[in-house]
């Protein structure tokens, strides 16, 4: 893997290994995909307006999220179906991840399984829950996550049904957590509310994550019900069609939230730049689901291992390039805004692919 220099290089390998289903289920949306062609536009629609002659010979990037030390503000999201890029699937994620040191959030719709997979990779992680089952069956698995060593306990709350994505109809492709949606089994997360929230705060100590926030009024009630960690993310595009770039909802999440929890964003987000923009709009940290999918396709760990260190070096030749040697110098007094130069797209952020490189 250490042939590897850029992330350009990783996407054409990824693209290489995958059949065509994997592939659109890796970089396809729901219905016509404006919402992942958003996503894609607003992050190359923020720009620097870099600062001069600041000492930038050493810049520091890391971080913390849940009390959890991490080398750069990014967190590895949950994907469904992550197996279906790498047979390795949710290990090879906890073994880069635990090499490299930033969190890793499960996915319950992937292999291997919460219990199985801590018992391989010891250590900090979060876990995140589709509910298929009733308040007791919650309770039960949110227990034995904790048993199992979780240090935090993600909530999605923007897939109260499955989407129609319909690169994937098309081919007839149905990848497992499509399998469980379509066998009636989303119907416990269809009927999630606030209530369940209480529930889960009231009975238990585990920091919990709310992921799918989209607007100023939801991240405000989560925090007054002591949600610890408010994700903003349209699902990468992957389940309400036409919403806005998470990015462009980023600034008034963090208002709304004023420092009461740390604020994750994720959506479109696929290189050093993009990170450090969500990063001076206020987030904590930054999930990048497709990033993460890609490296595993391109070869495993070892691939995602390498692209972490690749996305590190591009974070802190950003950062210093913007004039910034640390996290807290980051603002939005280093952004504005401006077209993006060319119609955006889910891998706009590696132009070379198209000349053949």
């Amino acid at each position: 893997m250490a042939d590897f220099l850029t992330l350009h290089e990783i996407v054409k390998k990824a693209r290489e290994n995958l059949d065509q289903g994997a592939w659109d289920y890796l970089i396809g949306g729901a219905d016509t995909e404006s919402a992942l062609r958003r996503n894609r536009a607003g992050v190359e629609s923020w720009l620097f307006k870099p600062r001069i002659l600041n000492d930038v010979s050493q810049v520091d990037c890391d971080t913390e999220l849940l009390g959890q030390p991490m080398r750069i503000p990014v967190v590895m999201p949950p994907i469904g179906s992550v197996q279906a890029f790498e047979a390795g699937g949710a290990a090879s994620v906890a073994e880069a991840t635990d090499e490299f040191g930033i969190l890793q959030v499960l996915s319950s719709v992937c292999t291997p399984d919460f219990e199985t997979l801590a018992a391989q990779h010891p250590g900090p992680r979060v876990y995140q829950l589709y509910l298929t089952g009733d308040e007791a069956w919650m309770d039960d698995i949110i227990s034995r996550a904790i048993e199992a060593g979780y240090t935090g306990f993600c909530l999605t709350a923007d897939t109260q049904t499955y989407s129609r994505r319909e690169r994937d109809i098309l081919k007839r492709y149905v990848p497992l957590s499509g399998r469980i949606a379509g066998g009636g089994d989303f119907k416990a997360q269809a009927k999630m509310t606030w209530d369940t929230v209480a529930h889960i705060k009231e009975k238990f100590a585990l920091p919990l994550l709310i992921k799918g926030v989209g607007a100023a009024e939801d991240a405000r009630r989560c925090v007054e019900m002591g949600v610890d960690v408010v994700w903003v993310s349209n699902h990468g595009g992957r389940q309400l069609d036409h919403t806005r770039a998470c990015i462009d909802v980023l600034p008034e999440v963090v208002e709304a939230v004023a420092g009461k929890a740390p604020v994750v964003v994720d959506g479109g987000f696929m290189r050093g730049a993009d990170v450090v923009k969500a990063l001076c709009l206020g987030a904590t940290a930054v999930g990048m689901g497709r990033f993460e999918g890609l490296a595993l396709a391109a070869g495993g760990a070892p691939a995602l291992l390498a692209a972490l260190q690749i996305l590190e070096h591009e974070i802190k030749t950003t950062m210093a390039l913007a004039g910034a040697n640390c996290l807290a110098q980051l603002s939005p007094d280093l952004l504005c805004r401006d077209a993006p130069l060319a119609p955006a797209h889910v891998l706009s952020a590696f132009p070379f692919l198209v000349e053949g490189y």
